[in-house]
């Protein structure tokens, strides 16, 4: 036997990226990742499986919270190892565990007080997952890979980075495992991002494995094909439209990608002047910091990207664009009289100054609620989409008034087809593809299609189910 892989989340269900796998004697882990949907978030606070003692390295394919956001935990509790990750990850990755790390201190301590406040019996044991001391802790654990290169650990394992293309730094990881029989990979897909994306480049083809851990968020559906001219139509007439009615766009972003690429078309909106030149509010200290770690890793960037850049063209600033730093300038939104774009994290309602605009926002029909990235399944922002006239936030319950709108263009994962021709690199058959990181029926329904293409061995693991790698 090679070894063993075991599933300890995005197992028919879309978040909390973790698998461990087995072999020699080393145990490695790849992803460690924040469970998202409301239905599992009891799993952040479950005991790791393992001894975190017990695990030599972590391979980090991206810096998405459902990908890394139990490594201060993981640290916390008795892990020694690296985590190998690219440079731009490592960097992210800081930026977004310590803002988590505030979030889960600021969530416990206003659940506390909104206890007292409704006068329920003490005491408030609220605790937070973990803590920004716990969240400082990973930053020396970082171990920077570049892209075609691979990181050893002992005698059996290395892990080989390649391009993603679906948030900057993001990785493919071959994990090479030296057997006795011969030498054999494991793939880890990662997030795989759709093709001719702004900024990043496509991703790369893998040509060989023995084993893939593959990605289906979108693996049920096709994407629209339109690419960024039709993002540009959706979002201008969404703009245009809530403008004249005297309201204002209010648009949850993830911090990673998705706000700065939603900059890269404003600007070019703006530049056209076709919409207003309406300030945009950039109220998210953790993209700010992420957008500067874009300015310093433009060896990342695709050759478009590279060339606005030498023309002196960058979408990191236009005039309009207000950087809001202060929890005194967030609160100060809502007293603008003129309309405006408020940009906000997190992505799906779950945590961040972005509630507050929200709660300001949805009772007012002129407004517009502007999704432009995945919801999952229980969270604020599906239930805004699923159509609620009235929703839970803040510890309130809210009238629904706003216009309820999305943008699917804006993913950064590649749809069936993307996820089909990211398969047919691959020159020999594999001895199996365990189809994860999608909502159940729609990972059922890729493994069905996939079966039926490739005659390939298909499976769809459940949370914490064990494989033996023969």
């Amino acid at each position: 036997m090679l070894g063993s892989l075991t599933f300890l989340g995005a197992a028919r269900n879309v978040t909390g990226s973790c698998y461990l796998l087995e072999t020699g004697g080393t145990r490695v882990l790849v992803d460690c990742g924040l469970f998202q949907e409301r239905k599992y978030q009891d799993r952040n606070w479950q005991p790791f499986p393992f001894d975190p003692s017990s695990i030599s390295a972590v391979f980090l394919t991206h810096a998405h919270l459902d990908h890394c956001g139990l490594l201060p935990r993981l640290v916390r509790d008795g892990f020694k190892g690296k985590i190998h990750c690219t440079q731009a990850t490592a960097d992210i990755a800081q930026i977004i565990l310590l803002d988590a790390g505030h979030l889960q201190e600021e969530d416990a301590a206003y659940k506390a007080k909104r206890h007292r406040r409704e006068g329920r019996r003490g005491p408030f044991p609220e605790i937070p997952l973990y803590t920004v001391a716990d969240a400082k802790r990973v930053g020396p654990h970082f171990s920077p890979v570049d892209y075609h290169k691979c990181a050893g650990i002992g005698e059996h394992i290395e892990g080989c980075y390649a391009e993603a293309g679906h948030v900057l730094g993001s990785a493919t990881i071959a994990v090479g495992i030296r057997h006795e029989s011969g030498h054999h990979k494991v793939v880890f897909s990662g997030d795989i991002g759709e093709r001719d994306r702004p900024i990043i480049n496509d991703p790369a083809v893998v040509d060989e494995a023995r084993y893939v851990v593959m990605e289906s968020t979108y693996g049920d559906r096709d994407r629209d094909e339109h690419g960024s001219i039709d993002i540009q139509k959706q979002l201008r007439d969404c703009i245009n439209r809530t403008v004249s009615a005297g309201g204002n766009v209010v648009i949850p972003s993830f911090a990673l990608e998705r706000s700065q690429e939603l900059l890269y078309h404003l600007n070019e909106l703006f530049l056209r002047k076709e919409i207003p030149p309406l300030p945009v509010f950039y109220d998210s200290p953790m993209a700010i910091s992420i957008t500067e770690v874009f300015t310093r890793h433009a060896e990342y960037f695709d050759k478009e990207m590279m060339q606005r850049l030498r023309q002196g063209n960058s979408f990191f600033t236009f005039k309009n664009l207000r950087r809001v730093d202060t929890t005194g300038e967030s609160k100060a939104i809502k007293d603008v009289k003129e309309s405006s774009i408020i940009i906000a994290g997190s992505g799906m309602l779950t945590g961040g100054r972005i509630k507050h605009h929200v709660v300001n926002n949805v009772g007012r029909p002129e407004n517009t609620i502007l999704f432009i990235g995945y919801q999952a399944e229980g969270t604020p922002g599906r239930i805004l989409l699923d159509g609620a006239s009235e929703f839970r936030l803040l510890g309130k319950v809210h009238e629904v008034k706003a216009h309820i709108e999305k943008i699917d263009g804006f993913s950064a994962h590649a749809g069936r087809d993307g996820l089909l021709t990211w398969l047919s690199g691959i020159r020999i058959q594999p001895r199996s593809i365990f189809l994860t990181h999608g909502e159940e029926n729609a990972v059922l329904r890729f493994a069905e299609v996939l079966a039926e293409k490739t005659g390939w061995n298909i499976k769809v693991p459940r949370y914490r189910e064990t494989i033996r790698l023969a």
